[in-house]
């Protein structure tokens, strides 16, 4: 157990175990972990917590199709999806905030590499099923016993702004301080540590320091951000409302995606654009978006979206992300650079990253995720 120990220091303010740089979904997973073993913990966000990628993304709990993704984020999905079920019905219990976790199923529609999907589904015991396609009865009869969908049953989904607010509560709750409208300028170091960091208005003061900033994590390292490849990655989704819900499962095509949610609202998305630091939202992906989506649900049609906004991803080679020590500075930790799936590893990066503090056995081996820093790039 970490000693809970918040001091006051004269010129720099408060003083805590942790500051914990960014309070999206993974920052404030991070937290809660911590102040679960006893630890104070500061969260310092630059502007609302929950409010960037973690508030925009869809929360498909899920590497889409698993089988064009690389072990080690297969892994560590594995094993976050594993801590799921429990971790929701805490938050659900302490807080009395519904996350809507729920197992809905991911429906992948052609095209796919068939043989790839049955072989990595054969290979991790993952059920699969064959489904006529398409979606809609006014589709032609002939197509629809031509075409097939794969369902993966298994898949969740759960409405991220309803963790982030229940992740917020419980943090708040257990004693962690929320700094909104913080946003961490520099990291004054001296003697390979960081001694304090600078926001416009004040300087903090930690023992430890865990950056968990998604895009802008690379700008606030700054000079020690060595070789690290994390970028911003723009998406852009439409909301969609019917009276009830028009789908059962989570549809998945060639990247896009439709996501029902129980009260009838209907995400379409995403875009991956790679524009810096860009969230405006463009008519090009809108047409795009609501083109796709028409085709495969002509109930859309003559409708309009309610919403249409985006939101960057912490973009990184591969999607693996970075989670563990700074190569240098012996007091920096990072949990970041999830890019699309920063929702469905938080409680696994939040697990591994405290067995690394606490230097206790990891579930797995958690290496190459301390390999982003790329010291030899």
């Amino acid at each position: 157990m970490v000693r809970a120990c918040i001091k006051q220091h004269p010129v720099i303010g408060m003083v805590s175990d942790f500051i914990v740089i960014g309070a999206g979904i993974v920052g404030l997973s991070t937290a809660l972990r911590l102040l679960k073993e006893g630890a104070s913990v500061t969260l310092l966000e630059r502007h609302e917590a929950g409010r960037e990628a973690s508030w925009a993304g869809g929360g498909i709990l899920s590497p889409l199709c698993p089988w064009n993704y690389p072990d080690t984020v297969n892994r560590l999905v594995t094993f976050s999806m594993s801590l799921y079920p429990e971790w929701i019905a805490a938050l659900s219990t302490a807080t009395e905030i519904d996350p809507e976790y729920h197992v809905c199923g991911l429906l992948v529609l052609p095209p796919y590499d068939l043989d790839k999907a049955v072989s990595w589904c054969t290979a991790h015991a993952a059920p699969l099923i064959y489904q006529p396609f398409p979606l809609s009865p006014s589709h032609d009869h002939a197509q629809q016993q031509t075409d097939q969908a794969l369902l993966l049953p298994d898949i969740a989904q759960v409405r991220n702004p309803c963790l982030s607010q229940a992740l917020y509560k419980r943090v708040k709750q257990l004693g962690g301080n929320i700094i909104e409208h913080c946003e961490v300028q520099k990291l004054d170091t001296t003697r390979q540590e960081i001694r304090s960091v600078r926001t416009p208005h004040k300087t903090f003061s930690a023992n430890r320091y865990i950056l968990s900033a998604g895009a802008w994590s690379k700008q606030i390292l700054g000079e020690h951000a060595l070789n690290i490849e994390i970028k911003p990655i723009r998406g852009q989704i439409l909301l969609y409302k019917f009276p009830e819900r028009p789908l059962h499962s989570v549809v998945l095509q060639q990247g896009l995606y439709l996501i029902p949610r129980c009260d009838g609202h209907l995400l379409v998305g995403s875009t991956i654009e790679d524009i810096g630091f860009d969230k405006g939202i463009t008519p090009e992906a809108k047409d795009k978006l609501s083109g796709w989506a028409k085709q495969l649900l002509p109930e859309l049609r003559g409708m309009s979206p309610l919403k249409h906004w985006s939101g960057l991803r912490p973009g990184t080679p591969d999607n693996i992300p970075v989670i563990g020590a700074h190569p240098f500075l012996k007091n920096l930790y990072i949990n970041s650079g999830h890019f699309r799936y920063g929702v469905t590893m938080a409680p696994g990066s939040a697990e591994i990253l405290t067995n690394e503090i606490m230097k206790r056995a990891q579930p797995f081996d958690t290496t190459p995720y301390q390999q982003g820093w790329n010291l030899f790039g």
